[in-house]
């Protein structure tokens, strides 16, 4: 009598999907109370190289510091805060990130485009694009095209994934 041998399931959630699952959920360690961002760095055989979100930097509390978005340079977060893409780049510590992917949940901006380019990064997956247009993104998508950094914005399968924490 012959055996029947089972099959693998089909319903696993595909790398793109993982990834970027990954990067929303370190996301959600930001403590910034209007935008949360997180970013994954993947090798080029799918291994998880470091993570990052957009937070203040060691050392630097996180009451004691602003996260307003409107008023005075000083009094708000950007002067302070280190986006996730930056983030996932100086958490990395084993080498060369020539080659990877990363994968993030909010379209760079020109400062962490100029780190991705400079880290050797040369695929990027990005969720939002929600300042499409806007002078920074416009420079990003710019310099990108220039160093050869491929982008793609993540197409979204509608499978429901849910944590229990």
């Amino acid at each position: 009598m012959e055996k029947m041998r089972s099959r693998k399931r089909q319903d696993y959630i595909t790398w793109d999907e993982y990834f970027m699952g990954i990067a929303g959920l370190s996301g959600m360690r930001s403590k910034d109370p209007s935008t949360q961002v997180g970013a994954c760095i993947v090798s080029q055989d799918n291994k998880i190289l470091s993570m990052g979100y957009n937070g203040l930097p060691l050392g630097c509390s996180d009451d004691e510091f602003p996260w307003d978005r409107e008023g005075e340079f000083g009094e708000t977060k950007y002067p302070y805060v280190t986006h996730s893409e930056l983030n996932a780049i100086l958490n990395y510590r084993g080498g060369s990130l020539e080659g990877t992917k990363l994968y993030v949940t909010l379209f760079p901006c020109n400062e962490c485009a100029k780190a991705i380019i400079q880290a050797g990064i040369r695929n990027l997956v990005y969720d939002s694009d929600k300042y499409n247009g806007t002078p920074a993104n416009i420079a990003s998508k710019k310099m990108f095209d220039a160093a050869g950094v491929k982008y793609v914005q993540y197409q979204h399968s509608g499978k429901n994934v849910e944590l229990n924490l």
